[in-house]
């Protein structure tokens, strides 16, 4: 099987509280408008050239690349938190780089993206970040990702 590299990009978030953790992961997924399709989870690297969209409707059961972040917790009150961040460099033939975090309570960790970069020697043009914190009622799950697509 060969898969196309994408060209193109989005980032989303979503999150939900269900009756298990499996139906909470589910209800973050739809609710970040990717809850039916199949996400393929892929480690941290934006094709170069690859152009910045608005989140699309995706065709139902595609199979969908993305780098995500996502925390399940079953603690009511507690609150979580998903974060993607993209470092877009200034040279463009270089690949950007994707970082995801997850964490309990109201934290953030974009600089790993900044990190990422300089570890490449790799000058930084942009960085876009998506987020969600979530005060958790009976089961809650906190969900951020890129989603690649051509």
């Amino acid at each position: 099987m060969i898969i196309n590299t994408p060209d193109k990009y989005f980032l989303i978030a979503g999150s939900s509280d269900g009756l298990t953790k499996l139906n909470s992961f589910d209800g973050a997924l739809i609710n970040s408008g990717i809850g039916n399709t199949n996400i393929l989870k892929m480690s941290s690297i934006l094709p170069p050239h690859s152009e910045k969209i608005k989140p699309v409707k995706l065709p139902y059961g595609s199979l969908v690349p993305a780098a995500y972040a996502s925390i399940t917790s079953d603690l009511p009150g507690e609150i979580i938190s998903a974060a993607v961040a993209v470092a877009i460099p200034e040279d463009e033939e270089y690949p950007g780089l994707i970082m995801e975090y997850s964490s309990r309570g109201m934290k953030s960790n974009v600089g790993m993206a900044e990190e990422g970069m300089k570890m490449r020697n790799k000058a930084i043009k942009d960085i876009l970040i998506k987020s969600v914190e979530y005060k958790v009622t009976h089961i809650g799950t906190a969900f951020a990702a890129v989603v690649l697509w051509s």
